[in-house]
């Protein structure tokens, strides 16, 4: 026996390849048939194929679903910048030729990413691309993955605690957490902050199913200190509003607070408690970047003076 299989000189390796990708991907062939505009049984015979020529069992079913073996996740981790980078390399190709100065890029980030992090980063991408179509995707959690896996977004800006393994996260910032109350509050002058120091006073949280409540309720729990919330209520800005009108107090990401906000809330660190949030990029892996999306990347790392 050979020690590598042997492939017929003119024998198309990416059609197969493609039809495995999507079925992984889909998990059915009547949708990858449909996705690749074939029929079923073409699909169908180039699985055959594929597996006959590895050697190796590459899908199976679970319940209604196909999904892969082992083996099938190794060849698609290798396969799928591949197949992709192959079917995009037309429109690349056009990119590369014509430039930055063209084609759009498409960005996913939360509300507060949007606000606080990215307008310096815009601005200096409008700059320098100016005829580049820029379009912000104001998601966050769940629905900004599917986005991102779906190629809805070339990439996401934004916040990760727990990154899947179909994704790269890179951590470009780091923000630490911070206690806000109003200016006369008997915290705001306390010498030396402890965390049961929060106690008798009522947080003011983001709802239940956002990262900041869930890492909060974790690190009080953690230390035994009781709390309460007074309110939840979406966005960092009307979170700092109440804290101004003296509803409650918060604990906050530094990203948030502006020079305005200091002038009218007190603002102590609480990082010796709290682990501070990293923002960054989180791309596909395996997904080709176009010189748009490589060009918009750079621009989010911190610039050094």
């Amino acid at each position: 026996m050979p020690s590598h299989p042997r492939f017929a000189y003119k024998g198309d390796r990416l059609k197969p390849l493609r039809a495995f990708c999507q079925t992984a991907r889909l998990g059915s062939v009547s949708r990858a048939a449909e996705a690749l505009f074939l029929s079923q049984p073409a699909v169908t015979l180039q699985l055959q194929a594929l597996e006959r020529e590895t050697g190796v069992r590459l899908l199976e079913r679970s319940g209604r679903r196909l999904v892969m073996t082992a083996e099938g996740e190794a060849l698609y981790e290798l396969a799928r910048p591949l197949v992709e980078g192959i079917d995009g390399l037309d429109g690349a190709f056009r990119e590369r030729l014509r430039g930055l100065d063209a084609g759009e890029l498409n960005v996913a980030a939360g509300s507060s990413t949007i606000l606080y992090l990215l307008p310096r980063i815009i601005e200096a991408f409008r700059t320098a691309h100016p005829k580049v179509r820029l379009s912000l995707h104001n998601v966050t959690g769940a629905s900004g993955l599917d986005l991102l896996r779906a190629d809805g977004v070339d990439l996401a800006v934004g916040s990760m605690l727990d990154v899947p393994g179909d994704l790269d996260y890179t951590p470009m910032y780091q923000f630490e957490p911070m206690l806000i109350t109003p200016p006369d509050h008997p915290l705001a002058q306390k010498a030396q902050l402890r965390l049961d120091d929060l106690s008798p006073y009522g947080l003011i949280l983001p709802p239940q199913r956002l990262t900041t409540y869930r890492m909060v309720d974790l690190v009080f729990h953690q230390n035994r200190v009781p709390y309460t919330v007074a309110l939840e209520v979406g966005g960092w800005e009307v979170i700092k509003q109440y804290v101004a009108m003296g509803l409650g107090i918060s604990i906050v990401t530094a990203i948030c607070l502006t020079d305005a906000d200091r002038q009218r809330l007190a603002a102590r660190s609480l990082a010796e408690y709290f682990p501070s949030r990293s923002y960054g990029v989180v791309v596909r892996k395996g997904k080709y970047l176009s010189p748009q999306a490589r060009a918009f990347s750079e621009l989010v790392r911190p610039q050094v003076s």
